[in-house]
């Protein structure tokens, strides 16, 4: 039976994903800030998950992430899904640093912490993460959210690197979504807005397949081909709110 971790379990893309791993017969640790949306996780399968509350942000959380696989008796998936995001126009200092604290120092914690995992049971495993389309451009609304997203993105790119320095075999999948309606996104009208539970197949094939990097949907790959080739002096202009 394969082994998974999901960090961010409580609700959105994590607990969709957790409940189609489920279903495809994997054993699987949740992991989140809110118990009783674990506990309540955990009694759709209760011989199958094993769960840990869990904040990426405390320095605790490495080893309670050792804690949990070992419930689960072994980890070959660590996924991690666990982010927060604000339109900051107004740059409020404490928002742009709590997402620096999740989305940077928390995702850098429990990332190496997997990386470091699998290293010491054989140097062989998957790491994925939900980073962001949001990465592509520096966004004036959001400039803690879109910065922390590029900083994932090529943190998984070193760490490929790394794998392949030492030997390792360890695969990577980037997973970068556009706008899926869930909690972060809260009531705000966003375009091409993507449903959760068929945004979590899409991960969830994108995972089997190991793919390593997997923008979702086509409507937004076609977005981020265009935004790459628009100049830094042009993009600066644009009124990029959403």
């Amino acid at each position: 039976m394969k082994r998974a971790i999901i960090m961010g379990a409580t609700s959105g893309i994590g607990r969709e994903v957790a409940l189609l791993l489920v279903r495809q017969g994997w054993r699987i640790g949740i992991a989140g800030r809110r118990e009783a949306a674990l506990k309540q996780l955990k009694e759709t399968a209760p011989g199958q998950i094993e769960w840990e509350v869990m904040d990426v942000t405390q320095e605790t959380a490495a080893e309670q992430l050792l804690r949990l696989i070992e419930k689960v008796g072994g980890m070959d998936l660590y996924f991690h899904s666990s982010g927060i995001g604000s339109q900051n126009m107004e740059l409020q200092p404490e928002i742009e640093l709590n997402t620096l604290r999740t989305n940077g120092e928390g995702f850098t914690r429990m990332v190496t912490a997997a990386f470091n995992y699998f290293k010491q049971q054989g140097g062989e495993g998957h790491i994925a993460v939900i980073s962001s389309i949001a990465g592509t451009k520096g966004l004036g609304a959001a400039p803690a959210y879109s910065a922390t997203k590029r900083f994932q993105n090529t943190y998984i790119d070193a760490l490929a690197q790394l794998a392949a320095m030492q030997g390792l075999r360890i695969r990577f999948t980037d997973i970068r979504p556009g706008f899926v309606a869930t909690d972060l996104l809260g009531t705000r009208n966003y375009p091409l807005l993507m449903k959760t539970e068929p945004t979590a197949r899409r991960i969830v094939k994108a995972l089997n397949r190991k793919k390593r990097v997997k923008i979702i949907d086509g409507r937004y790959r076609i977005l981020v081909f265009f935004w790459r080739m628009i100049p830094r002096w042009l993009w600066e202009k644009l009124k990029v709110r959403n």
